[in-house]
């Protein structure tokens, strides 16, 4: 079915007297029912009942839920709206997703648009539009070099950078480079040292154009149909939509007609991560000092000595109310009178001298660009001070490296700033196999405050009674040792192929260590996220079938069919991570287990179940290394979110089988 784009650009004849979305979904309903059937697709009636769903939502502009079972396609039919859409509107879908290994799902060469493009003779043009710190940064790179820095393959680096980077003649096509993708033997920690981070200024880097984060920006923004990016992107690009405009810069994204949510549910807590602003001294000091290095007067040098003392000062009261937090790198902060009132005292400068930098603006005596880059910056720092004097308004948190302690600050309400992106009047498809608790969707409306949406759930077809068995080990004391033991006996049995899902890097790493000397260790490779960019790691887990993959972050999105993957270890209940974001959403309830920890925690249990089927042929085995936990119903709340048809078993029976 090939469709000539220069006469129509809809995969179906379009009639300007009839609804577009109902003709979408006529067509919809011919794809599901004839065109893929025909390309030996199983098409199952979850799938088209969700396509009838979601014209609904196109139809009235509307935000909707999107529950959907393993298994049900779901990804192919918000691409066929979304396509079709944007086509209709003129401007792009935007696709976010959770992490890179659903974006890179969507997108690698036998990924789900890739096929749509195959079996519809469409031709589709989706870009990817990734976070800043997923890109190389140059300066970082030669500050690397300066440093004598032993632990990074410079040479090798500087070899992957395409001859224009430091060549003055213009380009005469986009050239991407720089992607953390393109890096794959660099663990976590090498990249983080030569990747771009918040504290980067973009602005005045004289690299900047020919940046590969910079080239691949200015690409997505022409993208016909899609562009796909990660939940935490898009919420940036809500959160400095305003105050890029201000700059005289364009948004991160461009106007954009939909958007989609792939694992919508975890969508409040990228808001979370992209909300909020970072405060580092030494980086403060930098910027404010460039304008002792214009012709200025003394009133406003003054003032910049000051702030700077100032500024040393409030960092050093964050520093005497910091706290360490188990099992977390960040710190939370006692906020008291001293240090309230230090937040006071910098605050009361810095508006000071913005009322100086007015008066400078006048006298023209100011780099022009400068200037606004220096206000901007100052305006976010007030901003974010201001949130102290009222103390139930803010979360905040300190972390750490060698350049001193970063101040992370965001207020306690994501709401507000998402009721901009609700009020837009445009479709916005929450979806996911997880979005509500027992078939509510309350849990997920309160935390990102909707008012006005439609909801659905749809079961996977899948048999699990036959495909999976779910286990509990006997009643465990909670040493470690007797948990690597169990998930060895487990590994054993499925000659590798697992998965591991550990709550947090520590136990992660813990286990790292003691499995490197265990005998298994010869037998079976080992990979644990952090050592390699993830794709990669993924890619290599899936090609070595007797292979285990430990991970944190792949509770969901990860999508490995067929015998790789036949056994899921659990390593423990997925409660909410004991940081400053959480404590917080525990302190304005009465009920923070019920209210708080135990919706989060079923349904990322539930997401990581589900890596397990993912066709109807797979079959497999999910162990939950659960330890009794007082007072609460740890074998019912495991039980609460297993697939229809299977049961909980315990563990001891698996040696008799």
């Amino acid at each position: 079915m090939e469709v000539n784009l220069l006469a129509n650009p809809y995969p179906f004849t379009y009639d300007r007297t009839r609804p577009f979305i109902e003709q979408v979904g006529e067509w919809v309903g011919d794809v599901f029912y004839e065109i893929l059937p025909e390309a030996g697709f199983e098409v199952r009636d979850e799938q088209i009942y969700m396509a009838y769903q979601l014209e609904r939502a196109f139809a009235d502009k509307k935000t909707i839920f999107a529950e959907a079972g393993v298994g049900t396609g779901k990804t192919l039919v918000y691409l066929l709206y979304s396509i079709c859409y944007a086509r209709y509107t003129g401007k792009p879908a935007v696709i976010a997703c959770a992490d890179e290994s659903l974006i890179e799902q969507l997108v690698k060469p036998e990924g789900d648009i890739a096929k749509l493009a195959r079996h519809l003779g469409m031709e589709i043009d989706a870009r990817l539009a990734k976070s800043p710190d997923h890109y190389l940064c140059l300066k970082k790179l030669d500050q690397a070099r300066n440093h004598d820095n032993d632990s990074l393959p410079l040479e090798v680096l500087y070899e992957t950078l395409p001859d224009f980077v430091y060549s003055h003649a213009p380009l005469q096509q986009f050239h991407a480079y720089g992607d953390r993708k393109n890096y794959k033997d660099l663990n976590d920690e090498q990249w983080n040292q030569i990747n771009w981070d918040a504290f980067q200024d973009c602005f005045t880097c004289d690299l900047r154009h020919r940046c590969g984060q910079t080239l691949s920006r200015e690409y997505y923004r022409k993208a016909g149909d899609l562009i796909i990016c990660s939940h935490d992107y898009y919420m940036e690009h809500i959160w400095t939509y305003e105050a890029r405009k201000r700059e005289g810069q364009i948004p991160l994204l461009p106007e954009h007609s939909a958007v989609v949510f792939d694992e919508g549910h975890l969508l409040e807590s990228a808001a979370m991560k992209a909300l909020g602003y970072k405060i580092k001294h030494v980086i403060f000091e930098e910027l404010i000092s460039r304008l002792l290095q214009n012709d200025i007067r003394e009133t406003l040098a003054v003032l910049i000595d000051e702030v700077i003392m100032q500024s040393e000062q409030m960092f050093e009261s964050i520093r005497r109310q910091c706290r360490a937090i188990p099992g977390s790198d960040r710190m939370s902060i006692e906020l008291d009178a001293p240090l309230l009132r230090e937040v006071h005292r910098l605050r009361t400068v810095i508006a000071a001298i913005e009322e100086q930098l007015v008066f400078e603006s006048e006298l023209y005596t100011l780099d022009e660009y400068q200037l606004r880059i220096v206000e901007e910056r100052l305006e976010m720092m007030e901003v974010a001070l201001k949130l102290f004097e009222d103390s139930g308004a803010l979360i905040c948190w300190a972390t750490e490296d060698m350049d001193g302690l970063t101040l992370n600050v965001m207020p306690r309400d994501v709401k507000q700033v998402l009721a901009s992106m609700f009020s837009q009047h445009k479709p916005i498809v929450f979806s996911s196999a997880t979005l509500s608790v027992d078939k509510s969707f309350e849990y997920l409306q309160a935390g990102l405050g909707v008012e006005d949406y439609l909801s659905f759930s749809v079961d996977s077809p899948y048999d699990y009674g036959s495909q999976m068995q779910v286990y509990v080990p006997e009643q465990l004391t909670g040493d470690f040792s007797e948990k690597f033991e169990i998930a060895m006996s487990l590994i054993r049995r499925t000659e590798g192929r697992a998965l591991l899902l550990f709550r947090t890097r520590e136990e992660l790493e813990l286990f790292k260590e003691m499995s490197s000397l265990a005998p298994e260790s010869g037998s079976y490779t080992f990979l644990f996220e952090g050592d390699q960019e993830i794709s990669h790691l993924i890619s290599a887990f899936q090609g070595d079938e007797h292979s285990v993959l430990c991970a944190v972050t792949l509770w969901e999105g990860l999508d490995i069919p067929g015998p790789s993957l036949s056994n899921v270890i659990v390593w423990s209940l997925p409660y909410p991570p004991l940081d400053p974001v959480f404590m917080a959403k525990r302190a304005e309830t009465a009920a923070p287990f019920e209210d708080v920890d135990l919706p989060y925690m079923l349904l990322r249990l539930k997401q990581g179940m589900g890596r397990l089927i993912r066709t109807s042929s797979d079959q497999g085995i999910v162990s939950v290394l659960a330890e009794e936990e007082g007072q609460h119903p740890v074998l019912d709340y495991i039980a609460s979110v297993m697939p229809k048809g299977t049961e909980l078993q315990k563990l001891e029976k698996l040696s008799h089988k």
